[in-house]
């Protein structure tokens, strides 16, 4: 008894063989296509794969029309990374992290469809900027922007020298409203 491989289930059976996903052809590499370029390129089906051609005749070989280019060069919307909710994204100069990137089965690219990338810190922990800069301009006095925000001593130094007698406060509004003083979890505004 034969085995069927795993990568059948993404293949749909009967269906054009220039729509199959990546994953259930083979195709010749074309190291002299130019970059940015369409290009055509010899696939053939892998085993226990079945497609047809225009006419809905069962074909092998066959030629698929994509741009030259390699799959880290896609555009961002042709893969999908890893998240890391780890790295701080308030930082001077911004953090990046490893991610892990797979692009998306109906894209076409040269070399390997799962590879790393460095990426910048972008994620978010669920604090607004307007109400931030809402409590700043009327409890900031009290500290609320901060403890909204998370910085809990900062906070506590602004409740107790009534917002540095006003200075801090007005400082804050002003740093707030353009987004230097951010959550303390390193997380961006919504």
């Amino acid at each position: 008894s034969t085995e069927i491989p795993s990568y059948v289930t993404k293949c749909p059976s009967n269906g054009l063989c220039s729509r199959l996903p990546p994953d259930c052809m083979t195709c010749n590499t074309n190291y002299s296509c130019i970059y940015g370029k369409p290009a055509t390129f010899d696939c053939k089906v892998k085993p226990h794969v079945h497609c047809v051609d225009q006419n809905n005749q069962e074909q092998e070989n066959f030629t698929i029309n994509m741009t030259c280019q390699f799959c880290w060069q896609l555009a961002t919307t042709d893969y999908v990374c890893t998240n890391s909710t780890s790295c701080m994204t308030v930082s001077c100069p911004r953090q990046r992290y490893n991610a892990t990137c797979t692009v998306r089965d109906n894209v076409h690219c040269l070399g390997n469809r799962v590879f790393p990338k460095m990426l910048y810190c972008n994620w978010t922990g669920g604090y607004k900027w307007s109400t931030a800069l809402a409590l700043s301009i009327t409890l900031g006095g009290f500290g609320a922007d901060r403890f909204y925000l998370g910085q809990w001593r900062e906070g506590l130094g602004k409740l107790f020298s009534f917002g540095g007698l006003g200075i801090w406060t007005l400082i804050d509004v002003l740093l707030i409203g353009v987004g230097y003083v951010g959550p303390a979890d390193g997380s961006l505004y919504i």
